[in-house]
């Protein structure tokens, strides 16, 4: 729903004096249908933490219930009603692990630590009560077996628990995604400003619906050149937030690099939170600001540590032997497939085994990236091809030519194993940015901002980038900016989650 901003405009001469919530202008809105608002609140997920809550209590609820199914005996000291006793505890847990807040950047990998913790505190907590509690005996005397089958069933409550409760929250993970990508689940949210930090929210929220942000309209004071930014509506300057808010629904506040002043943006936070809205400010030194950043205050004044990743430092060096490592057990591990791979490649059309490309990797040094040969020979007649503006090469470049295997390899990935080798002999790391050939990187250099940065650590291969689907002839503006996130937040957490995550992208087609 567009506004018309020429009768939505505040003047400041005509602003209000009264408080903020009184002041939010009332539209002559027609209420719609309960069918339209009931759709309305599941597409903007209201009913999350409510949803989220429910699904651990029944999955906390069945870990106890098939344990008592399981439980064949008398309960002479009473202590079965007490096992109940781990669900509020296992909430209160999860809660105080903040599992349930809302984060734009949450995923199953993230809660699977919190969760498991939560289930075994959960346990030894009930366990805890039942043996001081319910029936306590004398330090030093005999363990009756009444507490023998107490501790039996609480560590039965624990083995099911550890795996429905993940479970079940792996399940709305998948199910959430699905809404958002299929129906365009998520909440509306306004962005103040219109320039080209704005321009790159708006295009990564409709490019990752994941995040779970649909953007609904654009405030700014300078009107931008059209009447919408990436198909977005422009709902007039700052003063109109309100009226934005009423029309639009928006329930998120993004605030991003502006010509408004700074004191009249701190005014449209504190608005948008008297309408119960969620702030979040884009730093003004964004490419700086990792996830590391913290915040401290000097009297009244909030300053922000910049954490900082070095890649010449000793955790890379103990990244790269762990590199070396895991590639040499992996290689010997998969040996079977690997010759088995070499041979195939060898009846499948003339040519060599392995195909070796020139790359740029740490420090703009040069090496022979290795894959296994997925093509025929090219015919010299054939048009050459041609990159698309924007797009990082990649994938099928021209004619067809893959043979059989090769399409199997490369819908799989394996046409990538051989890089193990460059692993082992020093060239790579099993995760960083992807190499690229050295005629496109000195044009991207040119042409991409911090495009050059990439090249502070060795090339992966597997990167941050790829496990979020930039892979193949895709934005290369995209993947540098991914490439440099992944860099300046480094660690090895990150790297198994990205070893993790390239085991779900490659079941994905890729050519």
């Amino acid at each position: 729903m567009q506004l018309d901003t020429k009768q939505s405009v505040y003047t400041p001469s005509a602003r209000p004096t009264t408080p903020l919530r009184a002041a939010t202008p009332r539209l002559d809105v027609a209420k719609p249908p309960l069918w339209r608002r009931v759709v309305d609140y599941l597409r903007d997920e209201s009913g999350y933490v409510a949803v989220t809550v429910g699904l651990d209590v029944w999955a906390g609820f069945w870990a106890v219930m098939i344990t008592h199914w399981q439980i064949d005996e008398q309960d002479a000291l009473g202590v079965l009603p007490w096992s109940w006793l781990f669900i509020p505890m296992l909430i209160l847990l999860l809660a105080t692990r903040s599992m349930y807040k809302r984060r734009l950047t949450h995923q199953f990998l993230d809660e699977f630590e919190p969760v498991e913790t939560s289930v075994a505190v959960a346990v030894l907590l009930t366990l805890a009560v039942i043996t001081w509690v319910v029936a306590p005996f004398e330090p030093g005397s005999t363990v009756p077996d009444d507490y023998v089958r107490a501790g039996e069933m609480m560590v039965r409550i624990w083995l099911w628990a550890a795996c429905l409760v993940p479970l079940v929250r792996l399940c709305r993970s998948l199910a959430q995604r699905y809404l958002r990508r299929k129906f365009n689940f998520g909440k509306p949210a306004i962005i103040v400003g219109s320039g080209p930090v704005a321009h790159q929210i708006i295009t990564r929220m409709q490019q990752v619906p994941d995040y779970g942000l649909r953007p609904v309209g654009i405030i700014d004071d300078v009107r931008p050149a059209n009447a919408e930014v990436e198909g977005v509506p422009y709902l007039g300057t700052t003063d109109n937030l309100e009226r934005a808010v009423v029309t639009t629904g928006a329930e998120k506040l993004i605030i991003a690099q502006s010509a408004v002043p700074d004191d009249r943006l701190a005014a449209v936070a504190q608005r948008a939170h008297n309408l119960g809205m969620k702030v979040r400010v884009v730093p003004r030194m964004m490419d700086v600001v990792g996830v590391g950043a913290t915040i401290e205050h000097m009297g009244g004044i909030p300053l922000m540590v910049l954490a900082h990743t070095n890649p010449r430092g000793w955790q890379f060096a103990v990244k790269h032997a762990m590199d070396r490592t895991f590639a040499t057990v992996g290689l010997v591990l998969i040996s079977p497939l690997f010759l088995t791979l070499m041979l195939l490649v060898r009846l499948s059309s003339p040519g060599p085994i392995f195909f070796g490309q020139d790359r740029i990797g740490r420090d703009g040094r040069v090496f022979q990236c290795l894959k296994f040969r997925s093509m025929r020979p090219a015919d010299p007649s054939g048009e050459a091809f041609q990159l698309k503006d924007g797009a990082a090469p990649g994938g099928v470049e021209g004619e067809d030519r893959r043979t059989w295997i090769g399409k199997i390899m490369r819908k799989t990935s394996m046409d990538e194993l051989p890089q193990l080798l460059n692993v082992i002999r020093g060239d790579m790391s099993l995760v960083g940015p992807r190499p690229e050939r050295p005629e496109f990187v000195d044009l991207f250099e040119m042409q991409i901002r911090r495009y050059g940065d990439r090249h502070r650590v060795k090339a992966g291969m597997t990167g941050w980038a790829q496990v979020h689907g930039l892979r193949g002839q895709t934005s290369i503006a995209d993947r540098a900016e991914f490439d440099n996130f992944y860099i300046e937040n480094w660690s090895i957490l990150l790297d198994l989650k990205t070893l993790a995550l390239t085991v779900l992208a490659v079941l994905k087609s890729a050519e």
